[in-house]
Order: structure tokens, then C-alpha cells, then sequence
């Protein structure tokens, strides 16, 4: 079984004529989210980690328990179980929309099958749609019918999302396994660094990034913690942050605080001293 499914993963992976599609879809839905608000919003700045695996508990959850009460509650549930597939289908709305705004980042064979991801669920919202249209009818029969259907396409859907976020790594915190430094280390000299730049050191193995602004030295992990992007290939934006040059997230320079998604959780930051001309880092968590 296994076997089998790796093997259709593989051929979403190297479905190439997905691609037109996919950059069109990405394109629309990336201009449908540069406003910062909406950005922050869908990608879940706000909530500390990505907003769509909160939303999709909610459809999943009302679709799995309407479809408990058909088996176990037959037509005496009948009601009961048409205003959840109702309550599902809504809530489908949000669901998606926090999808594709984290699927608009992606590329290539993740991008496919982040596309035949959202494309099956939604068929299986339009049929838990026409499952409430029949059930509303009087159609009890064909509405169980079609959850039921559709209920199967839906666990279809949520391996493939599981398959994004826990092979591919969409949604995860890209620093996470950081370890910190809890010794002040020398990574440069003074006169290496000029007002405005980005430069990239390393300490303890951890690649971060110095930007100088208005003489002040800051640190931060150069590496994003949306998608891995480097920050040091990036631009100080807005007076005193830093803009990764991947997907535009925005971080602060003091203390990596996030001011515009993608990106949901913040950057690991970094205390600095100036010694003699050197420039000692390390992890802010260390103090």
C-alpha cells in the first residue's frame, strides 16, 4: 500500500503539464494577497504558526461526524447531519482561501501536488454540497451517498496535505532545529560591515546575518523561517527590517518579530557586543 501511494505522489510529482495551470492559479492568488492585511491574515502571522491546518479541523470534523450520525442515527439524525455538512461547506470558504494563499508560494513539484491537493477538495466540497441540496429534497439516500463519496476523496486529499507539510516541509518553522549559542563567538570585524549592507557569518555551525543601521549592529538567523529563504540575500525595508528576498517576508531587526507574512513565526534573534573592533554574537535565548 505504501508502495503504491509513494508511487502516485511521484507521478503528481512529474506532472508536468500542471505547471500552466498552477502558474496562473499562483499568480492570481498571489496578487489577490499583497495586501499586507490579507497576507498576514491567511498565512496566520497573527496566530504565531500557519492558520490553514487550525481551519481545516473545522469542514473535516463537521463532514466525518455527519457522516457518524448517518451510520449510527439513520433518519432519525437526518437534520442534525445536514446542518453539519452545511456548517462544513462554509467553512471551507476560510479553509481554502489560508491554503492557497501558503500554496501560492510554492514551486514546482510540490506546487502540482499542492494543486491536486486543493483540486480534490474541491470536489469533495461540491459534492458535500450536492449532498446538502438532496438531503434538503428529501434525497436521504443519495445525500449519504455522496458524503460518503466524498468523505473517502477527503481522506484522499488530507494524506497529500499531510504529505506537504510533514515530507515537504510546507508550513514548518525552517529554524526549528537550531541549537543555540550560548557563547559569545567572533564572526567579524567592524570595519567588514557598512551602514544599510547585509552580511552572513556563522557561529556554532548556525548561518546568520548582520545588518548594520544607523550604527547600531544587529543579528539575526539567516535563514527564513517561512521557507528556508536567505535572509542575507535580502534588503533592510521600512527603516529597521529586513526582507527576505524569497517570498517577502519581513522580520525586525531587533528583535525578528514578524511584520509582513508569509512568514508566521518569528526569527530567532541574536545579541551582539563590539569588542576591540570585533563584532562577538550569540543566541538572544542564551541570556
Amino acid at each position: 500500500m505504501r508502495k503504491l501511494i509513494e508511487d502516485a505522489i511521484r507521478q503528481i510529482d512529474d506532472m508536468r503539464a500542471l505547471d500552466g495551470i498552477c502558474g496562473k492559479a499562483a499568480g492570481l492568488v498571489n496578487r489577490a494577497t499583497q495586501p499586507e492585511l490579507i497576507k498576514n491574515t491567511l498565512s496566520g502571522t497573527w496566530l504565531g504558526h500557519a492558520l490553514h491546518p487550525v481551519l481545516t479541523d473545522l469542514p473535516i470534523g463537521a463532514f466525518v461526524m455527519a457522516s457518524a450520525l448517518d451510520a449510527t442515527a439513520g433518519r432519525a439524525g437526518a437534520t442534525a447531519a445536514r446542518r453539519l455538512i452545511g456548517l462544513g461547506v462554509l467553512t471551507t470558504v476560510p479553509t481554502a482561501l489560508s491554503g492557497a494563499c501558503d500554496w501560492s508560494d510554492t514551486y514546482g513539484p510540490t506546487q502540482r501536488v499542492g494543486f491536486v491537493h486543493g483540486a480534490g477538495n474541491a470536489a469533495a466540497t461540491m459534492l458535500q454540497a450536492a449532498s446538502w441540496l438532496a438531503r434538503k429534497r428529501g434525497r436521504h439516500g443519495t445525500g449519504v451517498a455522496l458524503s460518503t463519496v466524498s468523505l473517502g476523496l477527503t481522506v484522499c486529499t488530507a494524506y497529500l496535505g499531510g504529505h506537504l507539510s510533514y515530507v515537504r516541509g510546507i508550513g514548518v518553522n525552517h529554524t526549528a532545529f537550531q541549537e543555540p549559542v550560548t557563547d559569545w563567538t567572533d564572526v567579524a570585524s567592524l570595519s567588514e560591515l557598512s551602514e544599510g549592507s547585509l552580511h552572513r557569518v556563522t557561529a556554532g555551525g548556525v548561518p546568520v546575518v548582520l545588518a548594520v543601521k544607523d550604527a547600531k549592529v544587529y543579528a539575526l538567523s539567516a535563514t527564513c523561517t517561512h521557507e528556508g529563504g536567505p535572509l542575507d540575500e535580502g534588503k533592510i525595508v521600512d527603516g529597521d527590517c529586513i526582507q527576505c528576498p524569497w517570498h517577502g517576508s519581513v522580520f525586525r531587526l531587533e528583535d525578528g518579530a514578524v511584520e509582513r507574512g508569509p512568514a508566521s513565526v518569528e526569527e530567532p534573534s541574536w545579541e551582539v557586543k563590539v569588542d576591540s573592533g570585533r563584532v562577538f554574537i550569540r543566541s538572544a535565548t542564551a541570556s
